[in-house]
């Protein structure tokens, strides 16, 4: 499994990579998508809207459960990953790349140190 280090985890297995200061990428990491299975649906209804820390952002859906998808940062949804409404498989091949979820305005930097590094997320899973 691959976790790269630009990266900020959260223990509910979320991601987010921050660009352009406050602007971020956010997806679910290695770890969770092998946990979940083959994933055959993203819903993500929360776009335009602005949601705190640890607030549910949509839902994963794979052949053998359904999963909510909580928000490492609070933040403001500028975009959904419009590529997964037809190939949500895209989060298994690529969970850190092709397979990311949503696109944030982070209204709150300082919950970054709230978050995990590479390593730390590491030992948490095992």
């Amino acid at each position: 499994m691959k976790f790269p280090d630009d990266l900020k985890y959260t223990k509910d297995h979320e991601w987010i990579r921050l660009e352009n200061g406050n602007k971020g990428t956010i997806g679910i990491t290695d770890f969770a998508q092998k946990e979940l299975g083959d994933i055959v649906y993203i819903e993500i209804n929360s776009e335009g809207e602005e949601l705190d820390q640890g607030s549910v952002f949509g839902t994963v859906e794979a052949v053998k459960t359904v999963s909510d998808l909580f928000m490492p940062i609070s933040g403001k949804i500028l975009e959904f990953n419009e590529e997964l409404e037809d190939e949500p498989e895209l989060v298994n091949s690529e969970p850190y790349d092709g397979g990311w979820m949503i696109k944030v305005e982070v209204t709150d930097p300082s919950q970054l140190g709230s978050l995990l590094s590479a390593e730390d997320y590491q030992k948490l899973i095992g």
